[in-house]
């Protein structure tokens, strides 16, 4: 007869308030013989809160290889052991994955202990359609990299959720403003917490915004899904003489590069049509000064 192996419960955690944690998740944590945590400090300090005893065993991105192989040999000799992340639901944007990959390859049984996520928080307040929506997590860091995928996502119709860290907010709201200018979002930061913030508006308001405000803790953006963007949007893409139409754009803030690709992309025409139209229009960057 094979032996019983334990059992992997990947457990929801809270993303700020200590309250937002089931019942169920508080008996697992206490019952299970190890909990395999991104973040040992921050751990346990919930488990205190709640008087939980069980030893914790670090699991993050910098010892995936060597850990994995080290909680998949402890769950097949009968060890039942708790998955954390740093907060909310683990397998999101943390090295989760693997371990919950390996252990369904191995037979062991993966048990899900549902409860708080940041994209599903930011989702249902941000105020836009969530029939169809897609989460893509991290915002790339790099300039080129993250204008690249800003436009890839601009493509799509539906209400899309992305992860930023707060020192790269600004530049990534400045890129948005350049590829989708009528494209409202919500930035939810520090959500559940005593500091809540949920800034709504065009890439250029809510740049102003924390612009004036530096943000802290790390943020959701909730993109609108294109129907709600407004109606004007239709007749530069329709009516406007090519020439007015880049202007426009440009005056919201858009650099005459960006401008131009978008009109063509409205217009389902050729770039270097709408660029011989404007060719006497003088560049400008994002902060209204003409280019050298």
């Amino acid at each position: 007869m094979q032996e019983p192996t334990g059992t992997l419960y990947v457990c929801a955690t809270p993303i700020g308030n200590l309250e937002d944690i089931t019942l169920r998740a508080l008996r697992v944590l206490a019952e299970v013989h190890l909990i395999a945590a991104e973040d040992t400090r921050r751990t346990r300090k919930l488990l205190t809160h709640y008087d939980i005893h069980t030893p914790l065993i670090s699991y993050h991105q910098h010892n995936t290889a060597s850990r994995t192989l080290e909680l998949l040999d402890k769950l097949k000799v009968g060890v039942d052991i708790a998955l954390v992340s740093d907060a909310g639901t683990p397998g999101i944007s943390d090295p989760g994955q693997e371990i919950i990959e390996k252990a369904i390859q191995e037979g062991i049984p993966v048990i899900p202990v549902p409860g708080p996520s940041a994209v599903i928080t930011a989702l249902t307040i941000a105020g836009y359609a969530t029939d169809t929506f897609t989460f893509c997590g991290f915002v790339p860091r790099g300039r080129r990299e993250k204008r690249r995928f800003l436009e890839d996502v601009g493509q799509w119709p539906h209400t899309t959720v992305l992860y930023e860290a707060p020192h790269r907010l600004l530049d990534t709201l400045r890129v948005l403003g350049e590829t989708m200018p009528r494209r409202s979002l919500a930035v939810c930061r520090e959500l559940t917490k005593v500091h809540e913030e949920v800034v709504r508006g065009l890439p250029q308001e809510v740049l102003v915004h924390f612009d004036h405000t530096s943000p802290r803790g790390e943020c959701v953006l909730v993109l609108s899904q294109a129907a709600g963007q407004p109606q004007e949007n239709d007749e530069v893409g329709s009516s406007m003489p090519l020439p007015e139409a880049v202007l426009q754009l440009m005056a919201e803030g858009v650099n005459k590069k960006s401008a131009i690709k978008q009109v063509a992309k409205e217009r389902g025409i050729p770039r270097r049509e709408v660029y011989k139209a404007v060719i006497d229009i003088p560049a400008v960057d994002f902060e209204g000064h003409l280019d050298s």
